[in-house]
């Protein structure tokens, strides 16, 4: 669903337009009979704008489109990455699957892959022509123009998935009742097949992101829903607890939650309560795409405390709430950010007739085929190559006909985490201890003209003595030495996590053997590496800076703040017969009239014998404009007023040093029980170099 700062005025068809209605584009058919002539809901523009791309350039092409455009509604419209949060649902082949608020057309993509027919509900005919126009070589597609209400009384009851992606939160504009949520809910119930799901992705109204600095994804305002929405709007999200709240009003019994990471628009892994995310993983967290941000506290590290903690379901910044049975699946990583020779899925699964949990390795792809299917050798040939080494092998088949590759799922630590909890309690033999063993591992049978390229620590598996091998998806059969494979384990590790940064990688060098030269020659091989990967594809960071979308960072702007402040305040010492003390003094903010003047009342009572006003922290000039002690002036003479700089003329003052002062002798002056000093003065901040300048200056000169 689109943000609300973002619709534009209804857009009303003419007559004759509408009896120019499509109801057909390409293979796709369109259905008016609830048109009512106006797109109630629009982008405005943009919309023309994506429909000339979808008519004019294939899905292959988004890409480059989405580069050059540097704009947030089409990447968020054409992306490809859009559908993960629905490709890895279990939907076969003859199900019929409904998508209410099917928008654009980028999840309807996906499920029209997979399913045999989807019915789509979409209020703007703009919209749905170009849903229509992306996925017009589709023949299992049918979208329902116009309101949900009045569409859905001719809806069919036996879908075997309803699809609401980024549209629950808007029930109340749907369903204008005293519980809205609940009754959409309902109404859609009523649409399930039995033994059917409805899927659910929504914002978490507590969703960490929020904490940390980004707008609220509706409404374009800082903390408004962590504060319960008081400024309105007709978007409404739920913590976990809350939308658990409104399944138990419907009746509900059987439903799953799962956590897309970052969020459900750009999902590149999908956790669940049987497979959480482990301290270390969650590291790709700016994805500000359409605003600027802050940036309160690092939220990889508060990730981690919320994960150890077992709160991760509280502060996920999206849901998938799966209503009905849990799918088998238990995690989902998506490499499709990749060059299509490479794009896969990567999913952890319980077999319930096994009682076993198994990974596998999926092409998204015809291109990425090759890649998988080749697995099966590289296992093969890394078992011969480690064989006798202590290092062991994941063991991967292939089911060609259904086109994966599949391993046993492997329990143990990665060996990452081990070298981070070593890293953490500054324990670096214990550090240095498990990185030779690896390199005594990695190094066997060297000659063999076999190697995996991608050995770093995430990807090998300690469990006691035995270390195995889970990922080995960049097997090359040639020769590369060990100490350029460990080099480029150690500098993915390092480069991932700032706090690694203690490492002395001179000293990892010196133990590899590496000069500084070779190791620069790694890098730049690492580099290239990189680019085979992606292809000529951007990377999403490389996307959102092209945006030009700016992170604010909240600490460094208040220790500027604070500085200012600091600046702009000035300290009073009073002298009662003793002398002037630290603590009889005080702090007066909020003295700054104007830029440069400065307007104080000092209230003192009978027995103060001196004044001390110390007006910066910093070398500076002041001009006194004016002193009076109960109304009464004070002139401006050494009886009176005495200083630790230099006399310009009089009132006028330059300072050299840290910590000028103007000493103001009122014991010199009448005065009663309660006194009011009034000062008004300017001041400049100058360098001490040039105040000692001036100094100099008028030393000479008298």
């Amino acid at each position: 669903m689109n943000t609300e700062r973002k619709r534009h005025e209804p857009i009303h068809l003419k007559e004759e337009e509408l009896r120019r209605l499509p109801e057909k584009i390409g293979n796709v058919t369109l259905n008016y009979k609830c048109y009512s002539g106006a797109d109630l809901y629009s982008d405005g523009d943009i919309e023309e704008e994506l429909l000339s791309i979808v008519k004019n350039a294939s899905r292959v092409e988004y890409p480059a489109i989405i580069e050059e455009k540097n704009s947030w509604p089409i990447l968020y419209h054409l992306s490809a990455l859009r559908g993960n949060i629905v490709d890895w649902l279990p939907i076969g082949k003859q199900d019929r699957v409904l998508e209410v608020g099917a928008g654009c057309g980028a999840i309807t993509q996906q499920l029209a892959r997979k399913a045999k027919s989807v019915t789509c509900v979409e209020l703007s005919a703009r919209r749905s022509y170009i849903n229509a126009y992306r996925n017009h070589d589709r023949d299992n597609i049918e979208i329902h123009v116009g309101n949900f209400s009045d569409i859905e009384p001719s809806l069919s009851a036996d879908y075997d998935m309803i699809c609401m992606i980024g549209v629950f939160e808007y029930g109340q504009s749907y369903i204008h009742t005293r519980t809205p949520y609940e009754d959409f809910l309902k109404i859609m119930m009523k649409h399930l097949k039995e033994g059917g799901r409805i899927v659910i992705a929504i914002e978490n109204q507590f969703g960490l992101k929020y904490w940390a600095g980004c707008m609220e994804d509706h409404i374009e305002s800082y903390f408004s829903s962590l504060e319960g929405y008081p400024e309105g709007g007709s978007a409404r999200t739920f913590t976990r607890a809350g939308l658990e709240k409104i399944f138990k009003n419907c009746g509900v019994k059987e439903y799953a939650f799962y956590y897309p990471y970052p969020d459900y628009k750009f999902s590149t892994a999908v956790y669940s309560d049987r497979r959480l995310p482990k301290p270390g993983e969650l590291t790709d967290n700016i994805r500000n795409f359409d605003h600027h941000r802050m940036l309160l506290f690092n939220e990889k590290y508060v990730y981690d405390s919320v994960i150890r903690d077992g709160m991760f379901d509280i502060f996920s910044n999206s849901y998938l709430a799966v209503i009905g049975k849990e799918t088998d699946t238990c995690y989902v990583k998506y490499s499709n950010d990749r060059s299509s020779d490479y794009a896969l899925r990567t999913e952890i699964l319980d077999v319930p007739e096994s009682g076993k949990r198994i990974v596998r390795k999926i092409p998204l792809t015809e291109e990425a085929k090759a890649h998988v299917y080749k697995m099966k050798r590289s296992c093969e040939l890394l078992k011969e190559r480690y064989r006798g080494s202590g290092l062991f092998i994941n063991e991967c088949t292939l089911d060609e006909e259904k086109g994966y590759a599949e391993f046993p799922y492997e329990t143990g630590v990665t060996l990452e985490e081990l070298l981070d909890q070593c890293l953490a309690v500054d324990d670096m033999e214990g550090f240095y201890r498990l990185f030779d063993r690896y390199y005594e591992l990695i190094s066997w049978n060297a000659e063999y003209p076999v190697v995996d390229q991608d050995l770093i620590f995430a990807n090998i598996l300690v469990d006691g003595d035995r270390w195995t091998v889970i990922d080995y998806e960049w097997t090359a059969e040639r020769v590369i030495s060990p100490a350029e494979i460990a080099f480029r384990a150690v500098y993915c590790y390092v480069l991932e996590e700032e706090k690694r940064n203690k490492l002395d990688l001179d000293r990892i060098l010196a133990r590899l053997g590496i000069s500084q030269q070779t190791a620069e020659e790694y890098r730049e091989r690492e580099g290239k590496f990189q680019k085979q990967v992606t292809g000529k594809h951007k990377s999403m960071g490389e996307i959102r800076a092209g945006m030009g979308t700016c992170c604010v960072d909240m600490k460094g702007l208040l220790d500027q703040y604070l500085e200012k402040i600091l600046e702009r305040r000035i300290q009073v010492y009073y002298d009662r017969g003793n002398g002037f003390r630290e603590d009889d003094s005080c702090y007066l903010p909020d003295v700054y009239v104007e830029e440069s003047k400065i307007e104080a009342e000092i209230q003192l009572n009978g027995n103060v014998k001196a004044v001390r006003i110390d007006p910066a922290d910093r070398s500076c000039m002041v001009r006194l404009s004016e002193i009076y002690l109960n109304n009464n002036p004070v002139p401006f003479q050494k009886k009176y007023i005495e200083t630790n700089g230099k006399t310009i003329k009089s009132g006028c003052y330059v300072f050299d040093t840290q910590d000028p002062n103007i000493l103001i002798k009122v014991s010199e002056l009448p005065m009663n029980g309660e006194n009011t000093l009034s000062v008004r003065m300017e001041l400049t901040p100058v360098s001490e170099e040039m105040a000692r300048d001036m100094m100099g200056a008028v030393k000479k000169l008298f």
